[in-house]
């Protein structure tokens, strides 16, 4: 325990109690308290593995996954061909207008046939010409053109209503329905795509709609779909299997179309397609592996982790003690702080009671003289005042207790006062001061007083570490949404490697230059608390022996009702 009397007052006492204890137990306590529980961890995890029913839950895991993106590649699936429908819809002639259907088909070669309905027995059937060279086509479009007009005289309608009905409540133009010819001997599969074309109305109905063939689908348009909508699988992502995804009909087992990393054999994993491609199935699977086969590739990695926990554990340790020796030179930096502070409480104290018995004494008897005097004890007792502030300022920021009174403030005018206020002891240590303040700046909402004790331990930082060149500047202005306070000096700098450093509590910079001049460490880091307490930060431009520039950055937006009456630290 040590004891420090301050002088003037022998009640007066700076109380200093610090605790001694051995670094090593400590270190092996906290290191025993970390690998315990640790070790305790991994050997459960290990029992757990063993036991568990890995493969159906791993399974099950990746089932649920298959789903889910299938579930998303079906509805980009339907969107993408939705998008290619409607376009073609919008360039399909109008009621009126049945022989330009011809024109169409030409300009839309991935559509087979074109329809338009304007009433009974009134049916415009047309097929691309390029195919009706083949006779088995030709016979296929006289057979379709025959079942569509058959078909469509009983139920055109029907459809209308329901695309009506459809436009109505979901905004959407086309209906969409599967579509089965027979070529050879198996059944193809089409997509029929049915709307309303321009021109018409209810006095004038008419239906129209066009088909994709099953060699677009099967070619171009799922190739391209699926390969699309599978997620970005390089072949460097050799760590884990490629998933991949057909296209099937209800009809089939084989895939009518796959994306690329199709290996063949069956999906896994199914969803039967709703609304745009009803007849379809769409499949995923891993490539050259499967499901269950990946799950226990995964169990026999769990084994590998544990053993990767166990070099965390080993870094674990040495995190463990470099945070036990960041608290050991921290409670070195408390002690220097401590010695720092007595000094700088005894220096005032001391010329305080000096000139004050001088002055009791009569040994002055000219006026001017004893101003003089007075004018010392003013601002020795400011000096005094300031250190003290800056003390029960910290005290309050380490317990949580720290408050701010926001106000709306013109912070040009803050700052000059604060100058002027101080402009005299600056004067006096022979700076010269050159201050640029901007007129035009919209007020902030800020803590006057925390505003102004930033400022000045900024100032006291650049007049107690400027030996050589004594200037201070002082610039404010608005930068983007904030308003920004500088602070300039040309003095003895910091080191770039010192900067994310010097605003940390009870730290000051390893130069000679610096320890040499008496301080609490505390300027900056309640620097840097105020300004974040009012949204802000603060930053450093410096080097050694070229001076330092310090900025506070405070936004312009206003802070709420309710942090405006009371903002807690």
């Amino acid at each position: 325990m040590g004891m420090e009397h301050l002088p003037g007052n022998p009640h007066i006492m700076l109380k200093l109690q610090i605790p001694r204890w051995s670094e090593r137990p400590r270190i092996l306590m906290l290191m025993l308290a970390m690998i315990l529980p640790a070790a305790a961890l991994i050997a459960f995890s290990a029992f757990y593995l063993r036991n568990m029913q890995r493969e159906k839950a791993i399974e099950a895991a990746y089932h649920v996954e298959y789903e889910r993106m299938l579930a998303i590649a079906e509805k980009e699936i339907n969107w993408r061909m939705y998008e290619t429908a409607d376009m073609a819809r919008s360039e399909f002639p109008d009621r009126d207008n049945p022989g330009a259907i011809d024109g169409f088909l030409e300009t839309h070669p991935e559509i087979t046939h074109a329809l338009l309905w304007t009433g009974k027995e009134q049916m415009v059937f047309r097929s691309q010409s390029s195919r009706l060279a083949s006779g088995a086509f030709c016979a296929e479009d006289q057979t379709q053109a025959s079942d569509f007009t058959t078909w469509w005289n009983l139920d055109a309608k029907m459809y209308i209503d329901k695309l009506r009905k459809y436009e109505a409540h979901e905004g959407k133009h086309l209906v969409f329905d599967d579509h089965w010819v027979s070529r050879g001997d198996k059944w193809q599969y089409q997509s029929l795509v049915m709307f309303i074309p321009r021109g018409s109305s209810p006095e004038r109905p008419a239906l129209a709609g066009f088909i994709y063939d099953t060699d677009y689908l099967k070619n171009k348009f799922f190739p391209a779909a699926l390969n699309e909508v599978m997620p970005d699988q390089t072949e460097a992502d050799s760590m884990h299997p490629k998933t991949a995804m057909m296209v099937r009909t209800v009809k089939d087992d084989f895939p009518l179309a796959a994306s690329n990393h199709w290996d063949g054999g069956t999906a896994e994993v199914e969803r039967p397609f709703q609304d745009v491609f009803s007849g379809l199935i769409l499949g995923i699977k891993l490539r050259g592996t499967t499901i269950a086969n990946v799950s226990a590739h995964l169990f026999r990695n769990h084994f590998m982790i544990l053993g990767a926990l166990s070099l965390l554990m080993g870094a674990g340790m040495i995190l463990t003690y470099r945070s036990v020796a960041r608290e050991l030179a921290l409670a070195k930096l408390k002690s220097d702080f401590v010695s720092n502070v007595s000094h700088e409480l005894r220096t005032p104290l001391a010329l305080i009671r000096l000139y004050a018995e001088t002055l009791e004494l009569g040994r002055i008897s000219g006026t001017g003289k004893q101003q003089e005097y007075y004018e010392i004890i003013r601002k020795e007792s400011e000096r005094l005042t300031s250190l003290i502030n800056n003390i029960l300022d910290f005290s309050r920021i380490e317990s949580g207790k720290k408050e701010y009174s926001f106000r709306e403030t013109n912070v040009a005018d803050l700052v000059r006062t604060t100058l002027e206020s101080y402009r005299f002891e600056i004067e006096q240590n022979g700076f010269q001061i050159e201050q640029k303040i901007d007129n035009d700046l919209p007020p902030l909402w800020v803590d006057r007083e925390a505003i102004a004790r930033s400022l000045l331990n900024l100032v006291n930082n650049a007049v107690k570490y400027s030996s050589n060149e004594k200037y201070l500047g002082i610039r404010l202005y608005r930068h983007d949404s904030s308003v920004n306070l500088e602070v300039v000096d040309r003095g003895i700098g910091i080191p770039e490697k010192e900067h994310g450093k010097i605003f940390e509590k009870f730290y000051r910079v390893g130069d000679p230059l610096v320890h040499n001049t008496k301080g609490s460490g505390l300027g900056l880091s309640l620097v840097r608390h105020i300004v974040q307490a009012h949204g802000g930060e603060v930053a450093v431009e410096s080097a050694p022996g070229k001076g330092s520039r310090f900025i506070i950055i405070l936004p312009l937006q206003r802070l709420g009702i309710q942090q405006v009456n009371e903002v807690s630290a």
